[in-house]
């Protein structure tokens, strides 16, 4: 499988080798490795299967925080809160695996607090490594 990536305003995503399950599994280990923790794991294709009847392909959402970099930003901005944790995306569509991840430069930019930029930058930085390594796993 070819890897592609994609950049948007306000994340990354890359393809990998890795089935579904694997890339959740890898995902969660390559954040602990950041200093992530998973506070919640949505199984979004099942929420939605239950609550409205819809159909959809695997997709869960891993919200993680470094609570050091967290506490930081929280002392920075209160009510930052609003914009936590930092999400990672694992969806398979047309047979493939794809793992995304939020660039917190984009999403704490919208606060408009300077001190926060290179809270931001680390954040995003820690990210694009763990989508680095799962992009390039093996199954």
């Amino acid at each position: 499988m070819s890897i592609d990536e994609t950049t948007f305003a306000y994340g990354r995503a890359v393809t990998t080798a890795l089935s579904y399950e694997q890339a959740i599994e890898q995902a969660k280990a390559l954040l602990k490795e950041e200093g992530f923790g998973v506070l919640c794991d949505i199984d979004v294709a099942a929420t939605m299967r239950e609550k409205i009847g819809a159909e959809m392909g695997p997709y869960r959402i891993l919200g993680a925080c470094n609570p050091s970099l967290a506490h930081t930003a929280l002392s920075h901005h209160p009510q930052l809160g609003l914009l936590l944790p930092c999400n990672v995306v694992v969806q398979r569509r047309d047979e493939t695996t794809i793992v995304s991840a939020v660039d917190a430069r984009a999403l704490l930019g919208v606060v408009g607090n300077a001190s926060l930029e290179p809270i931001a930058a680390e954040v995003t930085a820690r990210l694009d490594r763990v989508l680095d390594k799962i992009a390039t796993a093996r199954a």
